[in-house]
């Protein structure tokens, strides 16, 4: 992070835990560690991408940030208040603040309404009362997302992905935002309209002064759009770099390994990796030490027995790991 600028959010060791219950009484015999102590900021105007495998926690990341879900411990901070202490009210009016755009494009749109309903009940809640003002801002809306204006009365069912994710853009902006959670905004599209709609984020960034928090798993994608990465590894994040840094020179093995299963379109490029053996443990019941280490060619004793801090090892890269920089690269071909 900059010097001297403060974050427009910030995330201080923040802990998400599911209770698994069983037995006639549905006791709790067992607890899901999806976040686990995770730190991080993300300054304004800028897009933080954030990696990992399914299940790794990104998702629920991004709702711990909304207050979608209530958080077991920690503290998100936005522009310095910690909103967790916020009352319902209080939350409510900082909705405006913080919007998301779902994965499915489909799914977080309600079939029965018509997308000037969908665009406009955002300003509804806000207290936009004016039937005709919120009508004009959701024509303003979709011809800024590259829809028209007789769409605004068609159902979802009457487009395609791509248009369905850009209506799920125009709602996220109803309210001008400060902030965007993207979860996965565009795995679910075909590769043309992919770059179509992250075309679009970008362009909305810099017309809005948007901040993006842009959760996917797609390597090429974060690398295109975002200005820094934070890689996740079974709840919490393993390194953290400005994406020129960490797609050169990755320090840690699970991001070296991440980056080197990634497909290059190059066929005279020889791709040098390392496989990683076996699953990812249960996140309810995480290996001791270091959680990469039932997967990582490098492990040795202290990686079981003490977990490593997220330490900085050059200017504003940070990494997990007892060897970080001292062992051989999993990922051969750094790129040029």
């Amino acid at each position: 992070m900059k010097s001297g600028i403060t974050p427009l959010v910030e995330v201080r060791d923040l802990v998400k835990h599911f209770p698994v219950t069983g037995g006639v009484l549905l006791r709790e015999v067992a607890r899901v560690h999806a976040v686990d102590g995770v730190s991080l900021s993300i300054e304004p105007g800028e897009t933080l991408g954030l990696v990992g495998e399914s299940g790794c926690g990104k998702s629920t990341l991004g709702r711990l940030i909304l207050r979608l879900e209530e958080p077991t411990s920690g503290q998100v901070l936005f522009e310095g208040e910690d909103i967790l202490a916020y009352g319902q009210e209080k939350m409510r009016s900082m909705r405006e603040e913080m919007q998301v755009i779902f994965q499915d494009p489909f799914s977080s749109l309600n079939p029965r309404k018509s997308v000037a309903h969908i665009v406009g009940e955002p300003l509804l809640v806000h207290g936009v009362r004016s039937r005709t003002e919120r009508e004009n801002r959701v024509q303003g809306l979709l011809e800024v997302v590259g829809l028209r204006r007789e769409h605004m009365r068609r159902y979802p069912h009457q487009f395609s992905g791509g248009q369905r994710q850009r209506i799920g853009v125009a709602r996220a902006l109803a309210l001008n935002p400060k902030l965007i959670i993207c979860d996965e905004a565009v795995s679910a599209l075909d590769v043309s309209i992919q770059a179509q709609v992250i075309n679009l984020l970008q362009d909305l960034q810099d017309e809005f002064n948007l901040t993006y928090l842009f959760i996917s798993h797609d390597l090429s994608v974060v690398e295109h759009i975002s200005d820094r990465v934070a890689v996740m590894y079974l709840g919490k994040v393993v390194e953290l770099a400005d994406k020129k840094t960490l797609y050169h020179n990755p320090l840690h093995p699970y991001t070296q390994a991440l980056l080197g299963a990634a497909p290059v379109p190059d066929p005279h490029r020889e791709m040098k990796h390392t496989i990683l053996k076996g699953d990812v443990p249960s996140p309810i019941k995480p290996p001791p030490g270091c959680r990469f280490h039932t997967r990582c060619p490098y492990m040795e004793q202290i990686c079981q027995d003490h977990e490593p801090e997220l330490r900085e090892l050059g200017k504003g890269h940070t990494a997990a790991c007892h060897f970080a920089g001292q062992r051989p690269s999993l990922y051969k071909n750094v790129r040029s």
